[in-house]
């Protein structure tokens, strides 16, 4: 009797600044061989390319892996090293708990099968490797600022030049005046001294087609950007021949990990001289100074309000109909095209703005009058259905497989005890009992983790009465401090974006055609009940009809479910 090869999945991670994408295929290719020798099923490759190995959150292939993982969808997971699936600490000691209570083995290449010990003896080494290595990292930068070389990166109006030493090795940090952008850049002082807005120097730069730092169109905000941290082209001192560094440092937030600018003592800053790459006179760089200390005057209430203002309602979910890009706060309760007030009518021509006041209430009219229509409600309730019904024919109910398998596990163990009885020493068969034994845990763990059965979540026309209900006493909601932010939250939940496009009115006049794109799952939350579908466990049908179904009634006539007003 054969039994069944260990189910294994193969995990491989690269990252950008060490290594090169070939590196992905050659870990994949040694855990294959691996995995052949020992006569594991491959059952799924996970990877993630191009990302550091201290950040999990970030990574699809490694949370992807842990999800399958307690769907007992492997036996082991395969890699090359314990460090492919994480340098943190505390994230490999979180990926050894939730793998190991989903009973899936985690084997490397370099460290064997991994049990606690590897995880508290390599997660420190591999936290103090990374440390380790970003104080090397930082040294040896200030060498080379010190020399007056590049610390990473590059200033627009300079070229990075790269040569070999004598010995074969790439020089890094040389870099010189490039003379197309060195113009650009006494062109914006000087109209900046003028007396033109940041927003004005960088329409004129894009009507004419000059591509920006990054290649792109140019932005205000890299022109003006933060005199206290140095940043925007305006306050770049290496235009006057000072090179500064250790401005500020980066620290990762362990819930989203992404780094946090935070600045530096200016005790801290290394300041090299570096007259040739100087660009600017200092009498242009003065007047450009003092240009700047004169609008902190002019600009303080609004530099107030702007610390100060607050999340709105619909921030960030409002977008511009005609470059697509986002809507934001252009002044006190006034939203506008964020690519129109940056970037110069060159890259949008959205000048229309709307008041905060009238943007809400139009969307709220939207959410509150005309988003439950009986009609559609019911057109919507057959499509949902539809939809469910077509994800349940294409499940396979492997509860029922589960059951006939433990059932043989079960028979199985039988046969080998009369075996036993009957004379064949125990010896002989013990390894085969053991794994008979641990087959019969893993599948009576699966089927009681298995869902059972649901009557599904049901779908009527006269939902819309309850929808109606409960969208009121949220939007009343939003007067009271004591539940405001639940309110605005569950709001926001219902839609998936708002598109702003200016339509022309009487005269030479715009106002602002709203079409608001509702989210399905949020919407349908709020008819049924919140309480139905997040207190109670879902089927993965459920689930996947929550997220795949979209706002279309198929072949009855409707558009996408959107809403104008």
């Amino acid at each position: 009797m054969t039994n069944k090869p260990l189910r294994v999945a193969i995990y491989a991670r690269y990252s950008s600044e060490l290594q090169n994408a070939a590196s992905i295929e050659d870990q994949i290719r040694i855990c294959r061989e691996r995995a052949v020798r020992e006569g594991w099923q491959i059952i799924g490759i996970y990877e993630d390319a191009g990302v550091s190995g201290s950040n999990m959150i970030l990574r699809p292939g490694v949370q992807r892996l842990l999800q399958d993982g307690r769907d007992g969808r492997f036996d082991i997971v395969l890699s090359e090293a314990l460090d492919r699936l994480s340098r943190n600490q505390a994230d490999i000691a979180g990926i050894y708990q939730n793998l190991s209570f989903a009973r899936v083995a985690i084997v490397t290449l370099s460290e064997g099968e991994i049990n606690e010990m590897h995880i508290g003896l390599k997660g420190t080494m591999n936290a103090l490797f990374l440390k380790d290595l970003a104080a090397k990292t930082h040294r040896g930068l200030r060498g080379r600022i010190e020399k007056g070389k590049s610390g990473g990166g590059n200033a627009y109006g300079y070229t990075v030049l790269r040569s070999l030493t004598e010995t074969g090795e790439l020089k890094r940090g040389d870099r010189e005046i490039n003379v197309v952008e060195s113009e650009i850049v006494v062109r914006i002082f000087q109209s900046y001294v003028a007396g033109v807005s940041s927003s004005g120097i960088a329409d004129a730069l894009n009507r004419e087609g000059i591509l920006g730092p990054r290649g792109g169109a140019w932005d205000k905000s890299a022109i003006h950007g933060n005199p206290k941290r140095g940043t925007g082209l305006l306050n770049n001192e290496i235009y006057i021949g000072k090179l500064i560094w250790n401005r500020q440092r980066f620290v990762k937030d362990p819930q989203t990990g992404k780094r946090q600018a935070r600045p530096n003592p200016a005790a801290e800053w290394i300041t090299t001289d570096v007259p040739d790459l100087r660009i600017i006179d200092q009498d242009l760089w003065d007047r450009a100074k003092a240009r700047q200390e004169g609008r902190k005057i002019e600009h303080t209430e609004a530099e107030a309000w702007e610390r100060r203002k607050p999340r709105f309602l619909l921030t960030g979910l409002v977008k511009c109909g005609i470059c697509g890009g986002g809507f934001s706060t252009v002044g006190k309760d006034r939203f506008g095209c964020s690519n129109s007030r940056n970037k110069g009518t060159s890259i949008c021509t959205n000048r229309t703005g709307i008041t905060r006041q009238e943007l809400e209430g139009r969307i709220l009219s939207i959410l509150s009058e005309r988003l439950m229509d009986p009609e559609l409600v019911s057109a919507f309730a057959a499509e949902y259905i539809a939809e469910r019904n077509r994800l349940a024919a294409t499940k396979t109910d492997t509860t029922a497989a589960m059951r006939k398998d433990l059932a043989k596990v079960i028979k199985d163990q039988d046969m080998l005890v009369n075996a036993i009885l009957a004379g064949t020493p125990a010896e002989r068969i013990k390894d085969r009992m053991a794994q008979l034994e641990q087959r019969q845990k893993q599948l009576e763990k699966d089927l009681a983790a298995a869902p059972a059965g649901s009557a599904g979540l049901h779908i009527h026309p006269g939902m819309a009465i309850d929808y109606q209900t409960r969208i009121k006493g949220l939007i009343d909601g939003l007067t009271d401090a004591d539940s405001e932010g639940e309110a605005k939250e569950a709001i926001r939940s219902l839609i998936e974006k708002i598109v702003a496009t200016p339509v022309a009115t009487s005269g030479k006049r715009h106002k602002l055609d709203l079409r608001l794109h509702g989210d399905l799952a949020g919407i349908l939350a709020l008819s049924l009940g919140v309480d139905q579908l997040v207190g109670q466990q879902k089927t993965s049908c459920e689930q996947e009809v929550m997220e795949s179904v979209v706002f279309m009634v198929a072949g009855i006539g409707f558009e996408p479910m959107t809403f104008r007003l």
